[in-house]
């Protein structure tokens, strides 16, 4: 700060000089704008040097003039003055910003610096201006301070000290505005979208529902598979990705507010819209535009989003209602339209909170070890022998009742819960192995059923196989069950890779549920398996339509042709056995044979009924033991 010496300034002008610095430092410090701040300056100054008029400017990014404060000037001489651009004969300001050094015009009327500019200061009777440069602390010129003279004259002692004084008070008031000013966005604004962020979402949906009668709606939007960009083409390629979904999203909505709340996630909040077809139609327009194909460093993506949506009022009055009940409809809207859109219902609070709980009930099962293993013989159609097992997923409940895995299949849609479960029926099948083997309880195979979530992670192969090492257990003794689900859940090449490397360790690998998926002769050639496994369906449908019938016949044949063994699932009757061996099926189960059992009793099962041979497991073409 430049300091001031009473002995220079006559009159009390030191006083009031220090007193205006005071003030000015305070206003900063208390965070008042910056223009009420500079005009404050400006008109504290024409009162301790009557006879000026001050006038304040910056620059903008494109280095053009920006009145900031002149409060004595009129305002169409300050507009005029916005938006020049700098240079070497711009008047006084212009030209001092670029050249970095005062400019003092003692006659605007004659001199060369203003001949383009005089039109518009001499008819307000000012006759000369000096024009100061304002630097801030790195060097840069980032504005100027200007005395107006209504005489052909130039400064005297006490305004050289004044002006010295404000023009470094304007410099800090500058810096202090542009620092709050990053901080702000910094704060309020995503940095790779340019849009706001979840905190500027949270305060603006607070104002809107505190605003009546309510009348805007809220989409949630993510993008799909945005963790697989990432994996396979490198952050990159996400960060690309995310921008262009909010530039295309912003473009679509108008004067409509779009925020990023999340790494994938975005949300829009429509004033004034109170109908669903409209919602619906703005929804319809966001997923046209964003799915338009995107080119980075020459690999094509295509983006896709998916939607859920509220109307205030209709679907909730507060923010936090409002918020979960989107989140609702993007969940489900994820789970049965993956890119598409889905407005939000009672009864989807109803199913989430139904799935929450159950998350909850499996979550506190894990991690009290309460998640076991049960199992459900195969049986060989021709001899009656078991020719292998599928372990089943139960929970034991808290009073003791074991529960099946269908009453907790909702909490299987997470993921996380998904691939713990695998890890807890993995480990427990190990050890009951482990225990038949020293027990000499003969066995062949068992199935384990495995989600999109194992195949999304990575390290299924590794997991299995370590497990099986620490009780001294061969891989071959394991059969690996697949839905369609894993095909469509993860990266085609990631799922082929991972069977290839089932099968070379000598483990089985089953598709399950055959012919209730989609394109299911589709992935028996991208996907070659060892076993497919007839859904229950076809076999409860198969004795009473035609159709069935002629469908389970036909996979029957498909699979051998394919060199795939067959199981039949949900066998209940001898009629369906019979039928079952008759068109050449010869293995299956169901409640005709046993239902799933605790480890115990199918060991006994096993002792009575088993493989007569030792418990090395059979080579796969021998899977099904005597089956012609």
């Amino acid at each position: 700060m430049v300091s001031i010496n009473p002995r220079e300034l006559a009159d009390g002008s030191a006083e009031r000089l220090q007193a205006l610095q005071n003030e000015i430092l305070e206003a900063i410090a208390c965070g008042e704008p910056l223009v009420s701040i500079i005009e404050r300056l400006c008109r504290r100054v024409e009162a301790v040097a009557p006879g000026v008029i001050c006038s304040v400017v910056t620059v903008d990014p494109e280095r053009r003039l920006v009145a900031l404060a002149a409060p004595s000037l009129p305002a169409h001489y300050t507009a005029a003055i916005t938006g020049l651009p700098i240079g070497p004969d711009v008047g006084s300001c212009g030209s001092s910003i670029y050249r970095g050094e005062p400019v003092c015009v003692t006659d605007i009327a004659n001199d060369p610096l203003w001949a383009g500019f005089k039109q518009l200061v001499l008819p307000l009777g000012l006759r000369a201006c000096w024009s100061s440069p304002i630097r801030a602390r790195n060097g840069l010129v980032i504005g100027s301070f200007a005395f107006y003279y209504d005489q052909v004259r130039g400064p005297d002692e006490l305004e050289q000290r004044i002006v010295a004084t404000c023009v470094h008070l304007c410099a800090i008031a500058i810096e202090h505005e542009e620092v709050r000013s990053r901080n702000h966005r910094l704060a309020y604004w995503d940095t790779l979208t340019g849009l706001p962020n979840r905190v500027a979402f949270n305060e603006a949906i607070t104002r809107m529902t505190a605003e009546l009668p309510l009348n805007f709606g809220l989409m949630l939007i993510d993008i799909d598979h945005l963790k697989a960009i990432n994996d396979t083409m490198g952050h990159a390629a996400g960060d690309a990705l995310i921008a262009t979904v909010g530039a295309r999203l912003q473009a679509v909505i108008g004067e409509a507010t779009a925020c990023r709340i999340g790494g994938d996630e975005f949300a829009v909040l429509l004033p004034d819209c109170n109908q669903a077809n409209r919602i619906r139609a703005l929804a319809c327009s966001i997923l046209a535009a964003v799915a338009a194909p995107l080119d980075h460093e020459g690999n094509a993506l295509v983006p896709s989003v998916t939607i859920g949506a509220v109307l205030a009022g209709e679907d909730g009055d507060d923010s936090v209602t409002l918020r979960q009940n989107a989140d609702f409809a993007l969940y489900h809207a994820k789970e049965v339209r993956r890119g598409g859109y889905v407005r939000f219902s009672n009864g989807l609070r109803t199913s989430m909170t139904r799935r929450l709980q159950s998350q909850r009930d499996v979550d506190d099962a894990l991690t009290e070890g309460r998640i076991v293993a049960y199992y459900q013989p195969v049986i060989n159609l021709d001899t009656g022998e078991i020719a292998g097992v599928e372990a089943l997923a139960r929970m034991r409940m808290p009073d003791g009742r074991v529960a099946t895995a269908g009453e907790f299949q909702e909490a299987m849609l997470d993921p996380k819960i998904a691939y713990r479960i695998t890890g807890q029926m993995l480990a427990a099948i190990a050890a009951d192995m482990a225990t038949w083997s020293r027990a000499g309880v003969q066995f062949k195979h068992i199935g384990l059923n495995v989600t999109s979530a194992d195949f999304k992670k990575g390290d299924l192969v590794q997991r299995i196989l370590r497990t099986l090492d620490r009780v001294r257990v061969a891989p071959a003794h394991l059969v690996i069950e697949i839905t369609e689900q894993v095909f469509m859940g993860a990266r085609k090449d990631g799922v082929a890779r991972t069977i290839e490397q089932l099968r070379g360790h000598g483990i089985a690998v089953a598709l399950d549920d055959f012919g209730t998926g989609f394109a299911s002769l589709t992935h028996l050639l991208d996907f070659p398996v060892d076993v497919i496994k007839i859904d229950r369906s076809f076999i409860a449908a198969a004795r009473t339509g035609s159709r069935s019938s002629a469908i389970v016949e036909a996979m029957v044949g498909l699979a051998g042709r394919l060199g795939m063994k067959v199981i039949a699932e949900g066998i209940e009757t001898t009629d369906q056995a019979e039928w079952l061996r008759a068109m050449g099926c010869h293995l299956g189960q169901g409640f005709l044979y046993a239902q799933a059992m605790p480890a115990g009793m199918v060991a006994e099962l096993l002792q009575r009924l088993g493989p007569m041979t030792g418990t090395e497991a059979p080579p796969l073409a021998d899977l099904t033991a005597t089956a012609a």
